[in-house]
């Protein structure tokens, strides 16, 4: 959601900001929308006024013994409750179309932002780590991890596309995988681990800007709630219609979670092996800081994101993402992307997004800084911390030998029970 008042004095730089996310120009609609409803909010208010003026000028006439005046204050009176029910409902229809324009409107860029319309556009920043020299062809993960317990045939007879069945040790592997996370983000990183709700309300979705736009990315249950995509979703809703007190910042948050993505944006897109489910694992970071502190909070946040990767010994790369390839409700975003050997590139495993006041606006979180009279919008931050699935398919290709079987990490040793390696069922 946006600044209306920053729209009313800012229409060329609202406009040239949409532009570098190729979005046409809309102030002078909104604004003309906006002008509308301020008039009838200003009748409302009018009528409003008079009313309550003229029914006490009523039992002062009525003491003066003046009739007359009496009556004829009364027929305005009874006037105005004719006239008035039209204008309120006029006033919030032209509120809604207000609200509802604004909504689907993305976050505005920062200004370091690289102006694009896709992935191809966006800027690499850094790479670390050494690529595995390996003295054999490395295989994919969907090649490598079916012999491993990694059942694609039995997920897809169960539930269909996109649905995977882990077992034995390849399902201890990832749940080594979401627990290592965790507790990396909760003890390294100063995170407070959440076990949020899975199931969330309209509200929640529209305060972290999934709905009205993106509905279909979503599942739905037969009550109405929504499944959440992201643990973004419970956890940024934790602050929901709150004025915090500015001694609680920042506030840092982390789940392990499933996540439910319907993927109807990705028809063709990674069809093959565990790089992209409806079902998923993901440990997520949420932030709610000062609007002074957000900038900082993101770098802090990527750190988080990256140390995970770091520790495991995975390579990556650092992707600042361009205009077109970031998401609705970003100002700016960070990628992660690890190195997969066996289809020779680079797969993105997090996102870090800076958010601004675009999703406390929405949820209506704000903060009084110290000596103000005045709330403020707070800033909202996410990032994966990382995906869990998409992890372990980094760990199968980076850590793969030739005979199939599969070394463990040495940060994930401790959670795997004394298994240094997983070995292919004979």
């Amino acid at each position: 959601m946006h600044d209306i008042r920053f729209i009313r004095e800012n229409p060329e730089a609202f406009d040239a900001a949409l532009a570098r996310r190729g979005v046409v120009p809309v102030s002078s609609a909104i604004l003309d929308l906006d002008t509308r409803r301020r008039a009838v909010t200003a009748k409302v208010q009018d009528a409003q006024a008079r009313r309550n003026e003229a029914s006490k000028a009523i039992g002062q006439a009525m003491g003066q013994g003046d009739k007359d005046k009496a009556e004829s204050l009364k027929a305005e009176v009874a006037e105005l409750k004719q006239t008035m029910p039209a204008l309120e409902d006029e006033d919030r229809q032209l509120a809604a179309q207000l609200d509802a324009a604004m909504a689907a409107l993305p976050n505005l860029p920062a200004d370091d932002v690289p102006i694009g319309v896709s992935e191809d556009e966006n800027i690499e920043l850094a790479k670390w780590g050494d690529l595995r020299e390996f003295s054999f062809t490395p295989q994919e993960h969907a090649d490598i991890g079916p012999a491993l317990g990694l059942d694609f045939e039995t997920g897809a007879a169960i539930s269909g596309a996109r649905f995977t069945f882990l077992r034995g040790g390849i399902a201890r592997l990832h749940r080594a995988l979401g627990q290592f996370m965790l507790d990396h983000q909760t003890s390294v990183n100063g995170y407070t681990e959440c076990a949020p709700p899975l199931l969330v309300r309209d509200e929640a979705v529209y305060g972290t800007g999934q709905l009205p736009k993106f509905s279909e990315d979503l599942f739905q249950t037969t009550d109405g709630r929504w499944l959440i995509p992201t643990a973004e979703v419970s956890l940024t809703n934790a602050v929901r219609e709150q004025i915090v007190d500015e001694a609680r910042l920042p506030i840092r948050m982390t789940a392990l979670t499933q996540c439910f993505r319907s993927e109807a944006g990705a028809a063709g897109k990674d069809t093959r092996g565990f790089i992209r489910q409806h079902q998923f694992e993901k440990v997520e970071l949420v932030s709610v800081v000062r609007p002074e502190d957000s900038e900082a909070e993101h770098e802090r946040m990527l750190g988080a994101a990256k140390g995970v990767l770091e520790a495991l010994e995975l390579p990556y790369r650092t992707m600042l993402l361009c205009t077109g390839d970031m998401g609705a409700t970003a100002r700016k975003t960070y990628d992660l992307e690890v190195w997969l050997p066996g289809q020779a590139a680079y797969r993105e495993i997090s996102s870090c997004s800076n958010c601004g006041d675009y999703q406390t606006r929405r949820m209506n979180t704000r903060y009084k800084p110290a000596g103000a009279k005045a709330t403020e919008f707070l800033h909202t931050l996410n990032g994966s911390g990382l995906a869990v699935g998409r992890t372990l398919v980094a760990v199968l290709e980076n850590y793969q030998n030739e005979d199939g079987s599969v070394t463990v990490p040495a940060a994930l040793k401790p959670y795997m029970g004394g298994v240094e390696q997983l070995t292919p069922e004979t």
